[in-house]
């Protein structure tokens, strides 16, 4: 293989990475936990937030609500994570580019 020929592999190579990057960054991610919905797109960009819960929030519920925010957000964030690693990982690999 000459170095003409390695160019043009990388080249179409990066455009697949691009291609599927950006596939990625359209996607929407729902993260859910018991009273909060959260969405993200492939970015992790917050694009929506919603509380379940039906009723008013005493003050008690406070760390239990914001420790369902957190479980939300890294349920959406392991989604996002899993489809950069099923889509790109076998780039990472060959280039360390993740």
């Amino acid at each position: 293989m000459n170095m003409q020929q390695l160019m043009q592999q990388a080249q179409r190579m990066q455009r697949e990475i691009t291609k599927k990057k950006d596939e990625i960054d359209a996607q929407i991610f729902e993260g859910k936990s018991e009273w909060v919905l959260v969405t993200f797109n492939g970015k992790k960009d917050l694009k929506s937030f919603k509380i379940l819960k039906d009723g008013v929030i005493d003050e008690n519920d406070k760390e239990m609500l914001e420790d369902m925010i957190l479980l939300a957000i890294k349920d959406a964030f392991s989604k996002i994570n899993h489809e950069i690693e099923e889509k790109l990982g076998q780039y990472s690999a060959m280039s360390g580019l993740m």
